[in-house]
């Protein structure tokens, strides 16, 4: 290990105790090295500058094709050389300082947050968090059934150890579920752990209620008095709630600040919130002052495990955030789309509520872009088999669940064909267990 990074390891332990403990062997390794990009920083005002390695027209700007400036012909000119060269590894300034005043535009003052590190999509961000914070044999526990994209993340590429519980007991979410899951996985004492949130979620369509926050948060707090707990607040669909009585607000602020040994991490980006699926622009925020020693360290982390995957973020779908970020109309563009979900959420639980319950339950559902439901263990049959026979002889596509989920995605099905898609996923069920 070298001096470096067993200086800025130094500075996490000091600092923060539970998160220096929390760090995965690579977290442990990783730093951003005194090199090119160092070195380029400290030429950046040089008349003769022959460091970094990108194509420009010798004085700073972009060298673009022009089949590929006059697509972003629009743009200013200093945004169309930011657009067409190298981001900053870490993102670039303007969109990280754009990016946390919209996540903090109705967040108390005294709730802490970091400056955002720009991540090449939200399964970005949650893989750097696994690198930060998995690793082999690593607890990571999360409410069931969830997406299966986290056991590729955590397990596959890490080694970690995923457990679960049940986030639905009796037709209610389940407050307990992380310590539940915890609770079997084995721990040694004070053996730190991961635990991953996500609301609204994929696939449940679930947000908790204000005394369900308070709950799960009481949990959390319980689990902290016994070891460091990571935990990696998954917010991909924030904002998509559609009960008036069911905060919009990211948990991540609920649990800044309660405990040395529970650090949140939120997860968020443009993907959902701004319905720019393509652009995959999304970011990772720490519950620490940006200007700390602290923080410092810890983007020097995130720099190298950035650097040493994709390079650095994609400058151009930052560039075009940027520009509606900087627009004043943008917060009523996006509550635009939450309404035209929630035109289709409306649809869909009316026709859910029609379904036999002896053939299909939904699970509670309330914001998000799915809906859940659990076919009953009586009827003998898999949600598999269903979902093939929809297929098939249905003209229909939902996604199935091992072993009796099937999962509804009305966020991509127009409002006036949610009620024939209902019935058909009724009639489906029927024909199987026949």
């Amino acid at each position: 290990m070298s001096d470096a990074v067993a200086e800025i390891n130094a500075t996490i332990e000091l600092e923060s105790p539970a998160l220096s403990a929390a760090l995965s062997p690579l977290g442990r390794r990783a730093a951003l090295p005194d090199d090119i990009l160092s070195q380029s920083y400290e030429a950046r005002d040089t008349t003769y500058n022959g460091t970094i390695g990108v194509i420009t027209d010798g004085r700073g700007g972009a060298l673009p094709l022009p089949s590929i400036a006059e697509v972003l012909g629009a743009l200013p000119e200093a945004d169309l050389n930011r657009a067409l060269l190298y981001s900053k590894v870490l993102g670039i300034p303007e969109v990280r300082d754009a990016w946390r005043r919209w996540q903090r535009r109705n967040v108390a003052e005294s709730k802490v947050s970091s400056l955002p590190v720009v991540t090449d999509g939200l399964s970005h961000g949650l893989s750097l968090c696994a690198d930060l914070f998995g690793g082999e044999g690593r607890v990571v526990a999360v409410p069931a059934p969830f997406w299966g994209n986290y056991k590729q993340t955590f397990g596959t590429r890490t080694g970690a150890r995923m457990v679960s519980a049940p986030s639905i007991r009796d037709g209610r979410f389940h407050c307990e579920v992380i310590e539940e899951a915890l609770d079997g996985a084995g721990l040694q004492e004070g053996e730190p752990a991961v635990a991953i949130l996500h609301f609204p979620s994929n696939p449940g369509g679930y947000s908790l209620t204000a005394n369900e926050r308070l709950q799960l948060r009481a949990s959390l707090l319980r689990i902290a008095n016994q070891r460091p707990l990571v935990v990696v607040c998954d917010d991909a669909y924030a904002g998509l709630v559609y009960e008036e009585d069911i905060p919009r607000a990211s948990l991540f602020w609920d649990l800044v600040g309660v405990h040395n040994n529970l650090i949140p991490v939120k997860v968020d980006g443009a993907t959902k919130e701004f319905s720019f699926f393509g652009g995959r622009v999304g970011f990772l925020t720490f519950p620490f002052e940006t200007d700390s020693a602290l923080f410092a360290a810890l983007e020097s982390k995130l720099g190298s495990l950035v650097r040493s995957t994709v390079g650095s973020p994609v400058a151009a779908t930052q560039i075009i955030l940027l520009q509606a970020l900087r627009r004043s109309g943008v917060a009523g563009e996006v509550e635009a789309v939450r309404k035209t979900l929630a035109e289709r959420y409306r649809v869909i639980r009316e026709a859910l509520d029609r379904v036999d319950p002896e053939l299909l339950r939904p699970h509670p559902f309330n914001s998000g872009c799915f809906a859940l439901a659990e076919l009953p263990e009586a009827l003998g049959v898999t949600s598999s088999a269903v979902r093939l026979h929809l297929l098939e002889h249905l003209d229909t596509g939902v996604v199935s669940i091992a072993p009796r989920y099937l999962r509804v995605a009305y966020c991509s099905v127009d409002k006036e064909q949610l009620p024939a898609l209902v019935e058909n996923l009724e009639a489906g069920i029927r024909a199987v267990v026949r």
